[in-house]
């Protein structure tokens, strides 16, 4: 009879993602995953995998959390400006100031090496696409856009606004810059 594990998965996981987005994928050794997780290599091994599994598990724990918080986001606007603002606003309210997006972070530094990096991203990224054309979806049918507007086009581009914005604020903390650079952004919403 096996060993119960005797601790908690998602909280151990949230600690490698942790020293992941700090650290990026090449800088991260083993035994920094050991120090951070509090459990024991064979532990992590027996559990996760290797590194690159962990970092996998890892990178969809962080864009499970994004969904989450962009869900939410778009549950506090009242119109479609405001719901893409609070989605954006999530970018630019990093807790530590540099250390940027995950996905974007490991966009940048994995996805021209790693196969496996870069379906995971791709997959992201479409789901992020989409989310964003549903929210403009449900804008053109309360009239809110208009019934010409081209909401695949205008989705994909927010969407390459998004990034930018994440990318931008990895390299600055001057979040008035940001907020007008996201109201120039979603000025081209009507």
């Amino acid at each position: 009879m096996g060993r119960k594990k005797e601790f908690d998965k998602q909280l151990v996981l949230k600690k490698a993602m942790d020293v992941f987005w700090k650290q990026g994928y090449e800088h991260t050794s083993m035994q920094d995953l050991v120090d951070a997780m509090t459990i024991h290599r064979r532990s992590i091994y027996d559990t996760f995998g290797d590194k690159h599994h962990l970092f996998i598990d890892a990178l969809k724990l962080y864009e499970e959390m994004l969904e989450t918080v962009m869900t939410e986001k778009v549950s506090e606007g009242k119109n479609v400006q405001d719901k893409l603002k609070h989605i954006f606003s999530i970018s630019i309210a990093a807790e530590e100031p540099g250390k940027g997006c995950l996905i974007v972070n490991t966009a940048t530094e994995l996805s021209s090496i790693d196969p496996v990096i870069a379906e995971e991203i791709r997959s992201f990224f479409g789901r992020e696409e989409q989310f964003l054309f549903n929210i403009l979806l449900s804008a053109q049918e309360q009239n809110e856009l208009s019934p010409d507007a081209d909401i695949a086009s205008l989705a994909s581009y927010i969407q390459n606004a998004l990034v930018g914005i994440r990318v931008l604020s990895k390299t600055t903390n001057d979040n008035e810059k940001l907020d007008r650079i996201i109201e120039q952004t979603l000025s081209i919403i009507k």
